[in-house]
């Protein structure tokens, strides 16, 4: 092989190294490369994405003021209940004892 043989020979795969070199920068960037409408749909599908997370934010804390008015309700609704029953205990107490009462004077009379 002479020297001019041997130029073109290195010529030939430089050329190639370059042509391989840039065919693959551009699968490069033709695969990662985001086009303007896709910027713009992240950017929508982004502002989305942010106002589901306020309305379930919103949805959560309506949730908890909701059980705690309805946790409070319960509690008082048993309170009330409760003193209702007791009530009605000492009621069914005093009609028991003024019945005997009524019982023992009508059999003394």
């Amino acid at each position: 092989m002479n020297r001019t043989e041997f130029i073109i020979a290195t010529a030939c795969v430089l050329f190639l190294a370059f042509v391989l070199g840039w065919f693959a920068n551009w699968l490069v960037h033709r695969f990662t490369r985001v086009s303007a409408s896709d910027m713009g749909e992240l950017d929508r599908m982004s502002q989305e994405l942010h106002e589901a997370e306020e309305t379930r934010d919103k949805a959560i804390t309506y949730l908890q003021q909701r059980e705690a008015e309805l946790t409070n309700q319960l509690t008082q609704t048993e309170a009330e209940l409760r003193a209702a029953m007791d009530g009605l205990r000492e009621a069914r107490h005093e009609a028991e004892e003024l019945r005997s009462y009524v019982e023992r004077v009508q059999g003394t009379a």
